[in-house]
């Protein structure tokens, strides 16, 4: 481990969460460029890479990031469980004040973040990268048959949860620690369709949630079936407003949490600037 790596992850500010399952081709790269990104605008960061039960050389390569940076941290899933659930397992174990999470793909560039940091140095609990807020930042744009059933599915969101964003699938998203501490720990749904849950929750708890149009570049390696999965996805809507109506989020750690928590400020040395 490097000193230049250990003055980065004390006391980390930022934690960067990748979920990952059967990436070991495209893993090494990303992870270059996030501790090149987080390097070079000196962020005290970790990167949390949680390995989904990958039958590949996932957990070996992140190993070898661990063992030689210091910054890297792998968490392993007992099995095959959903990128919903790589995606808690990460925020809950993440130390930092802001927590992001990104796909491995790096669909939306890791150089992105500092839109998402701008968001909330303005105020905002959660900051939701979108590919819709501006579609003319798309670099690679999706078939024509995935846009139609994406907007589809935004529209069943805003009739059934409420949810008035113009894209809530992008993976890449940042909170305020307290936001996350709140709603994760409620989370249900381990696949596809967490993200509608998440930001009902937050909703519900008053949190301020801001959408941020980010570049993006459909990746034609995707796993997500716009069919089948997309089925998944209605039918975990329907279970979160379920969940609502049947009152199972409405006790415990609902119950207890301010929803308007005091905010903690962004490092005064810190870039936001996009």
């Amino acid at each position: 481990m490097t000193t230049e790596w250990c003055l980065l992850t004390a006391s980390p500010t930022f934690s960067i969460v990748i979920p990952a399952y059967n990436e070991e081709e495209r893993l090494g790269p990303t992870l270059d460029r996030v501790l090149a990104f987080a390097r070079g605008n000196g962020w005290r960061a970790e990167i949390i890479v949680v390995n989904d039960g990958s039958r590949d050389r996932t957990a070996e390569i992140v190993r070898s990031y661990e063992r030689n940076t210091g910054i890297v941290r792998l968490l392993e899933n007992p099995g095959n469980r959903g990128k919903g659930y790589s995606v808690r397992h990460g925020v809950l174990n993440a130390t930092g004040e802001f927590i992001l999470f990104t796909d491995a793909d790096m669909s939306s560039p890791i150089e992105e973040a500092p839109k998402l940091l701008q968001a909330l140095a303005g105020g905002a609990d959660i900051a939701i990268g979108s590919r819709w807020a501006r579609s003319e930042l798309q670099t690679r744009r999706q078939s024509l048959a995935r846009q139609f059933l994406g907007r589809v599915f935004n529209l069943l969101l805003r009739l059934l949860l409420r949810l008035d964003f113009k894209d809530t699938q992008c993976g890449f998203k940042a909170f305020r620690r307290e936001a996350a501490r709140a709603v994760f720990p409620l989370q249900r749904v381990e696949g596809w369709g967490f993200d509608p849950e998440i930001l009902f929750l937050a909703n519900q708890f008053g949190f301020r949630m801001v959408e941020v149009p980010v570049r993006w570049g459909h990746d034609t390696r995707t796993r997500i079936n716009p069919l089948l999965d997309g089925a998944r996805m209605v039918s975990d809507m329907l279970l979160i407003r379920w969940n609502s109506i049947s009152g199972k989020y409405s006790g415990g750690c609902l119950a207890r949490v301010d929803p308007k928590p005091e905010r903690s400020p962004l490092p005064t040395d810190i870039n936001t600037a996009a």
